[in-house]
């Protein structure tokens, strides 16, 4: 079984590189990134690791790489991109089959109401705003959202929370968690008093286990935590 992996393969001003073999690379997002293109026109980190494959296998023409999965804007953490064709059909199935174990860490202001719990809700989104709202109940067009939390940590001012999904739905996590009166540190859209002075939230994709598509080794990666004062103090 391959062990969690700390180590950054390459640590470029705008890419931070965590795993990478022929068929896969895994980078930790900053805030403030954008997966891919959208209404903003602002470069997206599929164009940066594009580039940085390129320049660094002197690769000639276009470079190929899917897209898996995203990340919030404001949000840090792993992100997993092909790097053939082979493999993205492969690694999408693992994500549809749910194969894919992520965890993530949020920061937050009030104590939850329980040590761990598993939170239910159904996610109604507003395309107008962006935002998703979270209902005790099914309501036309929602969809059901499943995570697991517990406390990790207490810091000075805030809590570290553990979280695992069950489902992938829109801000998930952000609106859950604001439903039980705990948004996200630095989250305005969802509740939080004040931002974050980088715009970001804390909250971080922190690791990814599954089994690689392709050579059906056991891939275990942990992203290393933002550098900011309060990431600091959960370590």
């Amino acid at each position: 079984m391959a062990k969690p992996s700390k180590k950054i393969l390459s640590n470029k001003e705008n890419l931070q590189v965590i795993y990478e073999d022929n068929h896969i690379i895994i980078v930790n997002k900053r805030a403030g990134d954008i997966v891919q293109g959208d209404k903003t026109g602002d470069k997206p980190l599929s164009d940066v690791v594009k580039e940085y494959i390129k320049e660094t296998y002197n690769k000639p023409g276009n470079v190929y790489l899917g897209t898996v999965h995203r990340l919030d804007r404001p949000t840090t953490g792993l992100v997993i991109f092909a790097k053939t064709s082979k493999a993205l059909p492969r690694l999408n199935k693992l994500f549809v089959s749910k194969d894919i174990s992520k965890t993530y860490w949020a920061v937050v202001k009030n104590e939850p109401p329980k040590t761990e719990d598993t939170l239910i809700h159904w996610l109604k989104k507003n395309p107008k705003n962006n935002k998703s709202t979270a209902y005790i109940k099914e309501v036309k067009d929602s969809k059901k959202a499943i995570l697991h939390y517990k406390i990790l940590k207490k810091l000075d001012n805030y809590f570290l929370l553990e979280v695992n999904l069950e489902t992938g739905r829109h801000h998930q996590i952000r609106s859950q968690l604001s439903s039980i009166g705990c948004a996200i540190k630095g989250d305005l859209k969802y509740g939080f008093d004040r931002s974050n002075k980088d715009a970001s939230i804390h909250l971080h994709a922190r690791q990814i286990v599954f089994i690689h598509p392709v050579s059906n080794t056991k891939i275990n990666i942990i992203a290393p935590l933002p550098n900011d004062v309060i990431w600091k103090a959960c370590s």
